[in-house]
């Protein structure tokens, strides 16, 4: 009845799979990532976005409040950490042995290196629906402006 499902596990996932965990261990990610790249497997993921008039980064961390997150800005290496602590579960459930869990619980932080330019003073932060956006406008000298044409 099931024989049909065999065929669709080829087995490459699986050899994939392991030549990525060895690239892992052989270039292991330091510390602060370059504002273009995403470190793989990390909490809270992050978008980065770029406008004429500043830039933005999105930090999804579903199942936390703004109270859970602190965002620190130094030397252009813009910072979130927090906590995510379990939930209390049913006291049934304290009896079971999981076999998988995915979700992450404890103490997190993600670094990333900006770029030069952006006015870090009157950088805002706002989180709504476990979405933490924070805006960092660029310096006024910095931004592309039109130059007017005179004709003779």
């Amino acid at each position: 009845m099931f024989g049909d499902l065999r065929r669709f596990d080829t087995g490459r996932t699986q050899g994939l799979e392991w030549f990525r965990q060895l690239m892992d261990e052989m270039l292991p990610e330091a510390g602060a990532a370059d504002i273009r790249s995403v470190p793989r497997g990390s909490f809270p993921m992050i978008n980065v976005g770029r406008t004429d008039d500043a830039v933005r980064v999105y930090v999804f961390a579903a199942g936390l409040s703004a109270e859970d997150l602190e965002v620190s800005l130094q030397d252009n290496v813009l910072t979130v950490s927090g906590q995510r602590e379990p939930r209390a579960e049913p006291e049934e459930a304290s009896a079971r042995t999981d076999f998988r869990r995915e979700r992450f619980r404890g103490e997190f932080s993600r670094s990333l290196a900006l770029p030069d330019g952006l006015d870090v003073e009157r950088a805002e932060a706002r989180f709504r629906d476990g979405v933490c956006e924070v805006l960092l406008p660029k310096r006024e000298e910095l931004k592309p402006r039109r130059i007017a044409i005179q004709a003779a």
